[in-house]
């Protein structure tokens, strides 16, 4: 097929470039416009775009995201691309902003003719960048937390899932950690999706284990000062206090608890334990704290493809290693692109295809899409902060206590998420 010069300034063939490729205009006009915007999307570079908050308070883990996104397209062009065509991401600010996102992901789509969206950091995010991608028939993989976009109300074809969802998180800490630490429990929750689901999921798991829900406080992303809580807090008494917030929000609750004494009397959980956060906060502030993980570094250990993933990064990122969220963005990219190696084109009902069969290891072990809501069926840590007196390294911060295996049985039913 010829390659024709592509107007991106008006992001569309012009009729000197139709003339020179042999094509005749009343040609052209049977054929219609579908078949012009198809021969592009199946020659030239395979684009990504890739919506994240780079800026704001998750934008610690989004940047590592982008870095390692930028890995998974690397490794693929290193190894000849999809028979010469090389894959580029297209990173995007999305501001942690769900009308920011529609906005750069319909462009990503419009303007940048992207094959693939990957991205997003926020539950309430990635249903906008979903939205857009099912109307205008694009495959979004999602790499942040959600329980919502599963089922059958936002879901579609093209809507799949790499990331860990809430119900599994919460599920994989809540049975470790209820059997071990009592069961009244306080909760300290972010109010928007992440931290609403988190706590669904820690309620449901709870009722095997005969949970006490003694207090639920609820405060804004970007909260500063958390001490004004934790008397409520303690005069609840409770054995378990679960913190459902993210970035930023996380270092600072922990810090702010552990000033005030209340790892002294009562336990402290979060559903998601940030590399990222508990690398920035210290030891001390995180000591103890169990959460939920996707991956740790220390996989490498065990799994081949952890060293790859970490190896990669080191000789890229000066030595250092990628995070937890880090690594969805390398299995979110990794996945489609494996997809594309197995059909041998972009054609989207042709990946679609390939990926609902795909048996993917991109940085742990075997992973997979459940058919019937796209969700990335994988195992879960759970992990413990160290003492920075026991580190061994600047990366040596945590250790794996538990591992839940991947499995279906895990997840809510397809017919519990609407799925006929």
């Amino acid at each position: 097929m010829a390659t024709y010069h592509y107007d991106k300034h008006r992001r569309r063939l012009t009729r000197r470039d139709l003339v020179k490729g042999g094509f005749a205009v009343t040609a052209i006009a049977a054929v219609g416009p579908y078949y012009l915007r198809y021969a592009h999307a199946q020659t030239g570079p395979i684009k990504i775009g890739l919506p994240v908050p780079l800026t704001g308070p998750y934008s610690s883990e989004a940047q590592n995201q982008a870095r390692c996104a930028q890995l998974a397209i690397d490794m693929f062009n290193q190894a000849g691309g999809l028979k010469g065509r090389m894959a580029e991401l297209l990173v995007r600010d999305d501001k942690l902003n769900p009308g920011e996102a529609a906005t750069r992901s319909q462009e990503l789509i419009e303007s940048d003719k992207v094959n693939f969206l990957c991205g997003s950091l926020s539950a309430s995010v990635q249903l906008a960048v979903n939205n857009v991608a099912k109307n205008r028939g694009v495959i979004y993989n999602s790499i942040s937390q959600s329980d919502t976009i599963n089922e059958a109300s936002d879901f579609s074809k093209y809507t799949f899932h790499e990331a860990l969802n809430p119900h599994m998180t919460s599920g994989a800490v809540g049975r470790y950690v209820f059997p071990k630490f009592g069961k009244r429990v306080a909760f300290l929750t972010a109010d928007y999706a992440y931290g609403h689901e988190m706590v669904n999921g820690f309620k449901r798991v709870g009722k095997q284990f005969g949970l006490e829900d003694v207090l639920e406080i609820k405060h804004p992303i970007g909260q500063a000062d958390y001490s004004t809580f934790f008397p409520r807090i303690q005069a609840a008494k409770p054995d378990i206090l679960i913190a459902s917030n993210f970035g930023r929000d996380q270092l600072n609750t922990f810090k702010q608890a552990t000033e005030f004494g209340l790892k002294q009397q009562m336990k402290i959980i979060c559903p998601v334990l940030l590399y990222t956060q508990r690398l920035a906060g210290g030891g001390t502030s995180f000591e103890g704290v169990i959460g939920g993980a996707n991956y740790y570094w220390e996989l490498e250990k065990t799994a081949p493809t952890a060293k790859r993933l970490n190896d990669a990064y080191r000789a890229k990122h000066g030595g250092e290693v990628p995070s937890d969220y880090a690594a969805y963005g390398f299995s979110g990219i990794y996945s489609m692109l494996e997809a594309v190696k197995k059909v041998g084109t972009t054609d989207t009902d042709a990946v679609i295809a390939a990926m609902e069969t795909l048996k993917y290891d991109a940085y742990k072990g075997t992973q997979y899409f459940r058919k019937c809501d796209h969700q990335s069926v994988q195992s879960v840590l759970v992990i413990e902060s160290k003492p920075d007196s026991q580190a061994k390294s600047k990366a040596d911060i945590c250790s794996i206590v538990a591992t839940e295996t991947g499995s279906e049985d895990r997840l809510r039913s397809c017919k519990e998420l609407g799925h006929g």
